[in-house]
């Protein structure tokens, strides 16, 4: 029984029966022979899960609220529970049981917890594994319902190395798996277990190394029906018996148990998980490959293992077709269902295409155990003929000879062999799905992955982000400098201006000093150049003009020029007393028939004009030219 305590979801599947109505028929996470719904008395459960007119709609929800015994060791409490309904045509089942007497098939999945505040983030997935169920056409398949994890999150996280790691988990090696959040480190585990047919359901040995149970009761199928799916998968001998004796499996592993995965003698091979960063600093003790989940890298210590894992063309041609469908349906809002809502590219889609890799896998095992050991001794003729069969049909090429080696020394091949006929291959086809030699098509196609991995049109578009805002940047520091240097120049040639006019009204003054008083102006500018501040240069730093001191300089110019025409007016006013004298004398002389008369003429130089002086009849001479 249960316990009481240990409050996990639990999965159960309601009915409609055309006679009896709604009816549990299923509980998933529960032991084997426990009936929730009897110990707890939930008798109304069928009929809150199926509700009135549930058959009116494809799909519909119901939210509802249990009540939970008391326990010794607990009191009584509730519970919570949702439903998603669907229904689906009967003659569309490829299995029609004979108690399927109506049109219609409708069934409920349920899940109860002890709080409802997931309800919202479990109703995408209760609705998306339910379709998947149904989409499978065959209710009496019910792996689906034990875990709803999302494969389409694996492969668009992994792509390529999704199927690296499920071949990884065949040949049985010790594989850590490390992540910094626990929930989605053993969510990635059961991911990868569940690619392989009904393990999820055989996992009764796998919490120790010490059990073996099941492979002391496995024996070969004694019949075979193609039509049933779950006679199928036995005959090929599906599931894979990858933990048992030697072998452990805990999604979640705690530091206390590290004794456990030393003991070499007693731990042969294991998948665990954990969450603590000491096994990373010991990965070559305790894993012979780890898986990063926190930079999704995966590291492979063990040569061989290496060798094995490398994938062949088929291989890496039939999971490029598979990541490429993902890919291009991809919804960030909704990663676990396709964005055209099809078929292709669904989970269901993406667990049959493992499905049919793993059974052609296997027969192509078979094909190549009974190619080599066809006789020899039959002549040249027939050994030629060998030769060429073996390299034509041996279809292991294409999954990877080394693969094979490194999978014939575990022990889930030699149950394996034990378990199975020896020529599955006339059942399944030994053939790869994307089988064929490495073409131009395959090196384009990983050639644009590998780009498209690279992340190029993000990181140009950040580049030229970039770049443009430097440019603006720069464009600011241009404009500023020219700014800068235009004001400059614009100063400097006002400052020229400036200095140019004062010194043009210092010229005017000075010029009209020289043409008054040459030696007096002469001995003035010798001075005023002596002491005049030299001429700036043209590219010389301008400075301020002296306005007060050029005003002072015109002020004493113009006393100057006063004294000097004083100075002239009084040797004027001599000069005319002393012509009036000479001229009265003259002009006596002359009256008196004195025989010489004065005459003056001035001579500059030869070749000149005469000058001659003229006595006015004011007494005062003038100088004619």
């Amino acid at each position: 029984m249960a316990s009481p305590n240990e409050r996990m979801p639990i999965v159960c599947v309601v009915g409609f029966h055309h006679a009896r109505g709604p009816e549990l028929e299923s509980w998933f996470g529960v032991e084997d022979g426990v009936d929730p719904a009897a110990e707890n008395d939930w008798s109304f459960l069928p009929f809150m899960a199926l509700s009135d007119g549930a058959h009116i709609s494809v799909e519909d929800f119901s939210y509802f609220t249990l009540r939970r015994r008391d326990y010794p060791s607990s009191p009584a409490s509730s519970a919570f529970g949702i439903s998603c309904t669907r229904q689906m045509d009967a003659n569309e089942l490829l299995h029609r049981p004979a108690d399927v007497t109506r049109s219609t098939v409708q069934k409920a999945v349920v899940v109860i917890a002890d709080n409802p505040h997931l309800f919202g983030q479990l109703r995408e997935k209760l609705s998306m594994v339910t379709g998947a169920w149904f989409a499978q056409r065959d209710f009496a398949d019910v792996d689906i319902l034990k875990v709803g994890l999302s494969l389409r999150e694996l492969i668009h996280e992994y792509k390529h190395q999704t199927l690296v790691l499920l071949k990884c988990i065949i040949l049985q090696p010790k594989m850590l798996f490390y992540g910094s959040r626990c929930e989605r480190l053993c969510m990635m585990q059961f991911s990868l277990i569940s690619l392989v047919p009904l393990l999820l359901s055989h996992l009764h040995d796998c919490a120790s190394p010490d059990l073996d149970a099941q492979s002391s009761d496995s024996l070969p199928p004694s019949s075979l029906k193609t039509s049933d799916r779950s006679s199928l998968l036995a005959y090929m001998g599906l599931p894979l018996r990858i933990f048992g004796k030697g072998s452990l499996f805990g999604p979640y592993t705690p530091l206390q148990q590290l004794d456990v995965l030393a003991d070499h003698d007693r731990t042969k091979s294991y998948m665990v998980g954990s969450t603590n960063s000491l096994l990373l600093q010991q990965k070559d003790r305790y894993s012979d490959i780890l898986i990063n989940l926190d930079d999704s890298s995966i590291t492979i210590s063990l040569p061989s293992l290496r060798t094995a894992l490398a994938l062949s063309a088929a291989d890496r041609r039939w999971i490029d077709f598979l990541t490429h469908t993902v890919t291009s349906t991809w919804n960030p809002k909704n990663p676990s269902r396709p964005s055209t809502l099809a078929y292709l590219g669904s989970e269901e889609f993406i667990r049959l295409q493992f499905e049919e890799y793993l059974l052609a896998l296997l027969a192509s095992v078979k094909q190549h155990l009974y190619l080599s050991t066809l006789p020899n001794n039959t002549g040249p003729q027939y050994q030629h003929h060998l030769h060429h069969t073996q390299n034509l049909l041996d279809p292991i090429q294409d999954f990877n000879p080394d693969w094979l080696s490194l999978w014939q020394t575990t022990p889930s091949y030699a149950l394996f062999l034990r378990t199975t006929d020896a020529h599955l291959f006339d059942i399944i086809e030994p053939r790869h799905p994307t089988a064929g030699a490495l073409t131009v098509e395959d090196i384009q196609r990983r050639i644009t992955q590998q780009i498209a991995t690279l992340q190029l049109d993000s990181k140009v578009a950040a580049t030229r982000e970039n770049l443009g805002r430097r440019l603006v940047i720069g464009q600011k520091k241009v404009s500023t400098t020219f700014e800068k240097l235009w004001g400059d120049i614009e100063a400097i040639r006002e400052a020229q201006r400036v200095r140019t006019e004062v010194a043009r009204d210092e010229g005017n003054v000075v010029g009209t000093l020289e043409r008054n008083d040459s030696a007096e102006s002469s001995t003035k500018m010798t001075s005023e150049k002596a002491t005049r501040p030299p001429a700036l240069s043209r590219f010389s730093t301008p400075s301020t003009p002296d306005l007060a001191a050029a005003q002072a300089s015109v002020t004493a110019a113009g006393q100057k020029v006063g004294a000097y025409m004083s100075s002239w007016g009084a040797w004027a006013a001599e000069k005319r007393k002393g012509w009036g004298v000479a001229g009265a004398g003259w002009a006596r002389g002359h009256g008196g028939g004195a025989t010489d008369q004065p005459v003056v003429e001035g001579h500059r130089s030869p070749g000149k004009k005469k000058s001659r002086e003229v006595t006015g009849g004011d007494g005062i001479g003038r100088l004619d030219a």
